[in-house]
């Protein structure tokens, strides 16, 4: 109980209080601007936060990793364009609802259901982050280093139909995380004479470069456009009750939105995926999904916005991010010397309740704000296209100087940001190289840690934690396999059939 009072009153603090402000409804604003979101936000605003208390920075960026999906659904159900990439799904029923006059009604559910997932998915978090920390003392370094493995493969296997094209990017982050001093001897590594290079590349140089400067570039290279909405008139408030007409889909697609958020790499939009299957196979209407259906709007808000949470636990239990965002955060944990895991549940307490508190009251204040101002919205959406580009390229470039003020960072970051625009122009994605370069420096430490102590492979599986996996490791490895084989084999007499049709037609 005291810790809980002591959480309060350090979320009392005025920093706390208008970091929370600032990242809440400034999320919700980038959100609904298309072509930014919460990526490329956080990679702007990362290098500020560095200079700020813990509990201030990470509430600024968890306001922001949150909010922006409330704010991305606006321009998906009135104007058919999704804010952010998760609200993508948001578009097949919330827009052919606002083409039948229901645009109230969609955004009300939408605003509903993300609030709906948004708490749940932090009671989770509140139930489940303090038993993985209860179990993480069991983990020693073989441990450790196979769950970061484990996310390695699941961050690859997530990415059905790229999966070739995931690994190489997982594997070049984890190139990019040995480059420098290597940590036992101080040998240098791939530095080829350049004395800029023997501190290794830096994860925020590289995140600012793939995320920000590469949508920037992206956006200055596309046609000056400015998106129109129509006005929006009725009680938004009460449209937002509407939700609770769907209590069933919307806590299914919280309790897949907290699950998908716990294993690394997965994320929204296989969340989304499952709920929305599920709606459908399980609705009245399913001939109705994708025209307007109610069901299917609520479902993807829903699991999208269950997500950000749910991706803290292992984050805040292990120390190990579930996705390119919660490795953003970690950084901000490391630059005040806090180390997520067991030790901060017993140690901090406060600190986690203050997390806690401020992740409620983020939706909260969301849930007021858009309420209150969906038409103003509607006016900063309108952002010109090219304007929107070189905003962010200014804003990104001062990110990456402020960092050491070096030029150097700069032209790095360059370099990333155009790597980033042609995986983006080749629908590539980034994401694999941000885990590849955080999990694979946790990879070589724990690895060189569990040396010392073993023997033979098989000394590496001899405790139930890492056999159980390990044996997850090689399962999905299987079944991935297994699944592409399956899909080649249905693929081959299907070309075969095309063919004899070709033939018959011909003859």
């Amino acid at each position: 109980m005291a810790e809980l009072l002591s959480g309060f009153h350090l979320i009392a603090t005025p920093a706390v209080l208008i970091a929370l402000l600032i990242g809440s409804i400034g999320g919700v604003i980038i959100g609904a601007i298309p072509g930014v979101g919460a990526p490329v936000a956080i990679a702007i605003l990362l290098p500020a936060t560095f200079s700020m208390d813990p509990l201030v920075g990470l509430t600024m960026l968890l306001g922001i990793y949150g909010s922006s999906m409330y704010g991305g659904s606006l321009p998906a159900i009135l104007i058919n364009t999704p804010g952010t990439a998760v609200n993508a799904l948001t578009t097949y029923d919330g827009h052919p609802m606002t083409k039948r006059g229901e645009a109230l009604r969609a955004l009300g559910l939408a605003y509903g259901a993300s609030f709906v997932g948004g708490i749940l998915s932090i009671l989770a978090l509140i139930l489940l982050a303090p038993v993985l920390a209860r179990i993480a003392p069991m983990f020693g370094s073989r441990e450790i280093f196979l769950a970061a493995l484990l996310g390695i493969v699941l961050v690859v296997i997530a990415h059905r139909g790229q999966t070739f094209a995931a690994g190489s990017l997982a594997a070049f982050g984890i190139l990019l995380a040995t480059v420098g001093l290597e940590p036992v001897r101080y040998t240098q590594r791939f530095t080829f004479g350049l004395d800029f290079l023997s501190s290794g590349v830096d994860l925020i140089v590289v995140v600012l470069g793939l995320f920000a400067l590469s949508q920037g570039f992206f956006l200055a290279a596309q046609p000056d456009e400015a998106p129109r909405g129509e006005r929006i008139s009725g009680n938004m408030f009460k449209a937002m009750t509407g939700v609770f007409r769907h209590k069933r889909i919307a806590s299914v697609g919280s309790g897949f939105g907290v699950l998908m958020g716990m294993i690394p790499g997965v994320g929204e939009f296989i969340a989304q995926f499952l709920t929305y299957t599920y709606a459908q196979k399980t609705s009245k209407t399913p001939e109705l999904f994708g025209k307007g259906n109610p069901e299917g709007l609520v479902a993807s808000e829903s699991a999208n916005n269950a997500v950000p949470a749910a991706a803290m636990i292992p984050l805040l239990a292990l120390g190990i991010p579930g996705e390119a965002l919660t490795a953003m955060m970690l950084s901000v944990f490391y630059v005040h010397n806090v180390v997520p895991g067991p030790g901060l549940f017993q140690n901090e307490l406060d600190f986690i309740y203050a997390l806690y508190i401020a992740m409620i009251l983020l939706n909260v204040v969301v849930v007021i704000f858009v309420g209150l101002s969906s038409n103003l919205l509607m006016r900063i959406i309108r952002i010109p296209t090219r304007f929107l580009g070189m905003t962010i390229l200014t804003l990104g470039f001062v990110g990456v100087y402020s960092l050491r003020n070096s030029t150097t960072d700069c032209a790095i970051a360059a370099g990333f940001g155009m790597l980033g625009l042609v995986l983006k122009r080749q629908n590539l994605p980034t994401v694999p190289i941000i885990l590849g370069m955080v999990l694979g420096s946790i990879m070589e430490v724990k690895l060189r840690s569990a040396m010392a102590r073993v023997r033979t492979p098989l000394d590496f599986v001899d405790r139930p934690i890492a056999a159980i996996i390990a044996t997850a490791i090689v399962l999905l490895i299987v079944l991935h396999i297994w699944g592409i084989i399956r899909e080649r084999r249905a693929a081959v007499p299907e070309s075969a059939h095309d063919h004899d049709i070709h033939n018959s037609q011909e003859g």
